[in-house]
């Protein structure tokens, strides 16, 4: 996993106010970045990013790859993402980036987001999501109706628009 795989180019976050774009609403996204942000300070560390990359399965586990990551990610160089940071991470990004965001959803490396899929990595995350759930949110995105979400779609539903 390269070091900008996450990083969004997008200057200004947009997670302040009724919604946060891509990702959903203010309280998912924080949701999501109390998952990452395991000692509850308001600040990912090192040691909690390598984490959580272990939790979604992504083979990212030597500290110097997620230092590394960490200081394209840490705008501020205060050596934390601080959850501003984290909405413009979450809010776009370049296509190797969404590639790699869509590849810890793609479990089973076959190229598709399939139900059970995006249901596991929203368990992983601690967000709670029924299978129910998980089947309305891949019809919402899913343009070509085959039951999966492609990479097309996956970078349609996460890019601003």
């Amino acid at each position: 996993m390269s070091k900008s795989n996450l990083v969004s180019s997008s200057p200004n976050p947009s997670w302040k106010g009724s919604g946060v774009g891509a990702v959903g609403s203010r309280e998912q996204l924080e949701t999501i970045f109390n998952k990452f942000d395991k000692n509850g300070d308001g600040k990912i560390s090192c040691d909690e990013l390598r984490g959580v990359f272990g939790e979604l399965g992504s083979d990212t586990s030597s500290l110097e790859e997620v230092r590394s990551i960490m200081a394209e990610f840490d705008r501020d160089g205060d050596g934390h993402i601080d959850i501003l940071e984290f909405a413009e991470i979450m809010n776009g990004g370049s296509s190797q980036e969404l590639r790699d965001a869509f590849d810890l959803y793609d479990l089973d490396k076959n190229g598709l987001i399939s139900v059970s899929e995006l249901h596991e990595v929203m368990k992983r995350l601690g967000l709670k999501c029924s299978l129910q759930d998980c089947v309305k949110m891949i019809r919402n995105v899913d343009a070509d109706g085959d039951g999966h979400v492609n990479f097309d779609e996956f970078k349609k539903m996460m890019t601003p628009r």
